[in-house]
């Protein structure tokens, strides 16, 4: 499984970070991202907290964990600018909190998050028009089909405005406690809700976010100009280079002692 707008209490979730991602592995997840809410004031913790657990995460288990950002309520003027922060600041997938029919959100958020090159996907965009669905397709950002109570009600609209201007989506649980995330049996139910047939369920569930975290995702966290994951891998290789030189230096010096003994031997 796969869901790319989940929250800990680094926002308004309930669990750690390294706790959710846990308890997602043990559901069955693959991949994922954590995506706490921010705005200018919190982006720097939330981001640099998210990076250390996602990456430790992905180390020591069978997922990849992804460290993200859910861009809310911020003024739409903004929303480039928040974007492209928090990827260099470290974020690997960059959601912009759409707007639902059940938050005020401001009017024009789901374009200004549509225009921008950083962001890649709109979460739960509500009523969203066939334009702004065609600058997701063009664009590459990826419509959510959401999972949470209120926001899905536009799931049928956004699955068919999507399918209409050739958009991609794909379905996320937007948890905010265990009990929220998905499993084999809430994805299909939701999936199946918004009116989409077999084939657009597999698109929806396995291709789509396959190519948004294979591709796309794989590529941010790989990229060799990424200063934030290019300065952790160097340190880890700096580790790894310590701890070599460490053991070849005392092989090294067991090496000598034993050629000094021998050469004493010899004299005697």
């Amino acid at each position: 499984m796969y869901d790319f707008h989940t929250h800990t209490f680094l926002s308004d979730g309930v669990l750690s970070p390294i706790e959710l991602i846990r308890r997602a592995l043990v559901l069955g997840y693959k991949a994922m991202a954590v995506t706490d809410h921010v705005g200018l004031g919190n982006l720097e913790y939330v981001v640099k907290t998210l990076v250390i657990d996602c990456e430790q995460a992905t180390r020591r288990w069978d997922i990849l964990a992804l460290p993200g950002v859910e861009i809310t309520h911020v003024p739409k003027d903004d929303i480039d600018l928040v974007a492209r922060t928090a990827k260099e600041m470290g974020a690997k997938l960059v959601a912009v909190h759409g707007e639902t029919p059940v938050e005020p959100v401001e009017p024009g958020t789901n374009e200004a998050a549509l225009r921008s090159d950083f962001v890649d996907v709109l979460a739960h965009p509500g009523l969203i028009t066939y334009e702004e669905a065609r600058l997701a397709a063009e664009h590459g950002i990826y419509l959510e089909v959401s999972a949470r109570k209120g926001h899905s009600l536009a799931n049928g609209h956004v699955a068919k405005i999507a399918k209409e201007a050739g958009a991609a989506t794909v379905l996320d649980s937007d948890a905010h406690e265990p009990d929220d995330l998905l499993t084999p049996d809430l994805r299909q139910k939701v999936a199946k809700g918004a009116g989409l047939n077999d084939d657009e369920i597999h698109t929806l569930l396995e291709t789509n976010p396959l190519k948004l975290s294979s591709t796309r995702i794989r590529s941010n966290v790989c990229r060799s100009n990424d200063s934030t994951s290019g300065w952790r891998d160097d340190e880890i290789r700096k580790k790894e280079n310590r701890r070599m030189y460490r053991t070849l230096s005392t092989k090294d010096f067991l090496g000598a002692m034993v050629l000094l003994a021998a050469g004493l031997l010899y004299l005697l």
